[in-house]
């Protein structure tokens, strides 16, 4: 598959209106052959993990970020369905914590990075301090800054240090994939009332929810200023289409595989000496009695 329409090129200014169709399918017209070909994804994605697992090598950082609705716990789920659950975490982040606000606000990601040969999946992350703080920037008042710069430049200072940071990560074998899941307005709302009408989803359902909707072009604004200023060659942003779970899980899963395919994972190859041993405990358990 093509990822072109997808990624954020570094240094672009993208609109998300203009730029990017939440409703978009390639050439996919037919939802079963989409899921056909997720169905091979994922178990391609299972002998990749196997191998980064055992290679112990690099560790893959997944980032989820969407609108509510928009389908990140199902996306997470679907994808990575077929994964031994041994190298895969999964961390979800809400409101900061009292101990949490006692750090800085990377603290909490820091303590949650995947361990090498591990992936892991932060289901919202750091970048909520670029997007619901900067939308309610009453949020700041609760961190406990020792200062905060006037206008955007807090805004600014944050997008240099998060990019530093996931340039730390990759120095350090830590590979990052971002995701947006890029949902229209008529749909979540389509998701929304949908959850308010079948009792089974009902906890799925807040009624912040609604209130944050209210805020949707605000959002809009933070998410477009994020990708313009944090989609880096060696980080960079997929924007997903994400009115179709479908078209969503097979987008995501392909763009994973093709990142631990780039890799060139590889199982660890043993010395002489040991495959030595090998045959010898083979000879041992061979003539064993029964």
């Amino acid at each position: 598959m093509n990822h072109d329409p997808f990624i954020v090129s570094p240094g672009a200014k993208i609109s998300l209106k203009d730029d990017y169709d939440p409703s978009y399918k390639a050439e996919y017209h037919e939802k079963a052959e989409a899921k056909r070909k997720l169905k091979a994804g994922i178990k391609e994605l299972a002998n990749y993990q196997n191998i980064l697992y055992a290679q112990n090598t690099y560790a893959l950082l997944i980032i989820l970020q969407a609108m509510d609705a928009a389908g990140k716990d199902s996306t997470i789920k679907h994808v990575m369905s077929g994964v031994n659950p041994q190298g895969c975490q999964v961390f979800s982040f809400q409101e900061p914590s009292d101990e949490e606000l006692d750090h800085d606000y990377l603290w909490r990601s820091m303590k949650a990075l995947p361990e090498r040969g591990r992936i892991g999946i932060f289901n919202r992350s750091y970048y909520e301090e670029l997007l619901v703080v900067r939308v309610h920037p009453e949020l700041l008042e609760k961190q406990q800054l020792h200062y905060i710069p006037h206008g955007n430049q807090i805004w600014q200072q944050r997008f240099q240090e998060i990019n530093n940071f996931e340039k730390y990560l990759v120095n350090n074998g830590i590979v990052v994939l971002k995701f947006f899941l890029n949902v229209s307005k008529a749909e979540q709302k389509k998701r929304f009332l949908d959850r308010i009408e079948s009792p089974e989803k009902h906890w799925k359902f807040s009624p912040s929810d609604v209130r944050e909707r209210g805020f949707w072009d605000d959002y809009m604004m933070a998410y477009e200023d994020v990708f313009n200023h944090t989609s880096t060659e060696y980080a960079p942003w997929y924007i997903i289409p994400a009115d179709r779970k479908w078209f969503t899980r097979l987008v995501v899963s392909d763009i994973i595989c093709t990142k631990l395919k780039e890799l060139n994972l590889q199982y660890p190859t043993v010395s002489e000496e040991h495959k030595l041993m090998l045959l010898e405990a083979k000879r041992i358990l061979e003539i064993e009695d029964e």
